[in-house]
């Protein structure tokens, strides 16, 4: 009689994700998410996505599509109406015009990203990141077979890129220079001021493409003006691609429809990589899409006044506090804030507070509340606050926060 297996083969991995682990955001929100399931009372101020509900005539949209059996394959990188819808966003807001050949959309930004570096990347390929960065950049460049360059931006200068920071990080190697503003996980904006230097170097090394992630395009406060770097170089036209979705401003975060700007042959390259992995984005999603660009807009200033309320809500809140730093961030709905201060101290347990995952830590277990340490995009010692939450969770949150800190000696 054969014998019978009692247990599973080992799996064996594939090298290239062999430094990969879950997301510590994502640990975080679990561990976060079962402690209330347990009936803690916490607030958590970890997620990346606006806490408001899709606008009902996006949905009505989706909903008509439904109706109407718009639920099959579409074209492969976004249906005619979308791409048209898309072609108009750039015109109007950002004064820039497109073919329908120089757009993409996909599941979401975060895809348009990843078929550009799985398109263009070979081993040893270089990809520059500002850091802190959202991890997953790393990651992406990483799985495509690329080596992530992290150039330290630090708070002195805004956590912005520096040109002669640029100008010392790119070898014959480089393949892209990612740029991300508004900025999470520190909320930084890039003015004009702030790009032109940067775009001079590129414009001396004809080999570095530029990727500039504009999620966060709706969300930059105190009237100051979002510029996207082709707006000023139009130089660059031919190597960069421009990224967007309706996720952050729109709240679509489930939706999963992200779409990029770029030229007719990248544009061409990553349509072969979506053709042999998601195919189209979903067609409904495009119909709710293509009415969040074509619809009215006056939806994102509501909100975003709204945002900047919290902002100065939680920045306020967290200067006030002994060994808390807090620099009052440009746009998106982070706060980036230092703990050094803290560094050193000791919990009512006798515990010491040696890093920001240590801080992070304690105010999970101590006093419900979950934020992200910065150690997570690769800048200690900080914490990330998402202001993506209720005046109520965020006042509770910097009340707990306060109470932390006082307790410690």
């Amino acid at each position: 009689m054969s014998s019978i297996l009692t247990h599973a083969p080992e799996l064996k991995r594939a090298q290239r994700i062999d430094s990969m682990g879950i997301s510590e955001i994502v640990r975080i929100g679990a561990m976060a998410t079962e402690r209330k399931k347990k009936g803690h009372p916490v607030v958590i101020l970890g997620a990346g996505e606006p806490d408001f509900d899709t606008p009902e005539h996006i949905k009505q949209a989706a909903i008509d599509a439904i109706r109407a059996g718009a639920t099959k394959y579409t074209a492969l990188d976004g249906t005619p109406e979308l791409k048209a819808a898309i072609i108009e966003k750039f015109r109007r807001e950002n004064g820039l015009d497109f073919a329908p050949h120089e757009i993409t959309a996909s599941a979401g930004a975060k895809q348009v990203i990843y078929n550009a570096f799985m398109a263009t990347l070979n081993p040893g390929d270089e990809v520059i990141l500002t850091q802190p960065c959202w991890t997953t950049y790393m990651d992406m460049v990483t799985i495509a077979d690329g080596t992530p360059v992290s150039v330290i931006c630090s708070e002195e200068n805004g956590f912005r890129l520096q040109a002669e920071d640029l100008e010392a990080a790119i070898t014959p190697r480089t393949r892209w220079l990612l740029l991300n503003s508004p900025s999470n996980p520190t909320g930084t904006a890039y003015r004009a001021e702030h790009l032109r230097p940067l775009l001079d170097v590129l414009m001396r090394h004809p080999h570095v493409w530029l990727l500039t992630d504009d999620i966060y395009e709706h969300l930059v406060y105190d009237d100051q003006p979002f510029v996207t770097p082709l707006q000023l170089e139009p130089g660059l036209r031919d190597r960069t691609l421009t990224v967007n979705g309706v996720s952050k401003a729109y709240a679509m975060t489930g939706w999963r429809l992200g779409y990029g700007a770029g030229p007719k042959a990248l544009i061409s390259a990553m349509a072969t990589v979506q053709s042999q992995s998601t195919t189209n984005p979903c067609s409904v999603s495009q119909f709710a899409a293509t009415a969040a660009l074509n619809g009215p807009q006056e939806v994102l200033a509501e909100r975003r006044e709204i945002f900047r309320q919290r902002r100065d809500l939680v920045v306020d809140r967290l200067n006030a506090i002994d060994g808390i730093h807090c620099r009052r961030p440009e746009g998106a709905f982070y706060t980036f804030a230092s703990c050094a201060g803290l560094l050193g101290r000791k919990t009512p347990a006798g515990d010491v507070i040696n890093s920001d995952s240590d801080f992070c830590q304690y105010l999970l277990e101590a006093y419900d509340t979950a934020i992200v340490p910065g150690s997570c995009f690769g800048l200690s010692p900080y914490f990330r606050i998402s202001y993506a939450a209720s005046t109520e969770d965020l006042q509770l949150a910097c009340d707990r926060i306060a109470a932390a800190c006082e307790a410690l000696r």
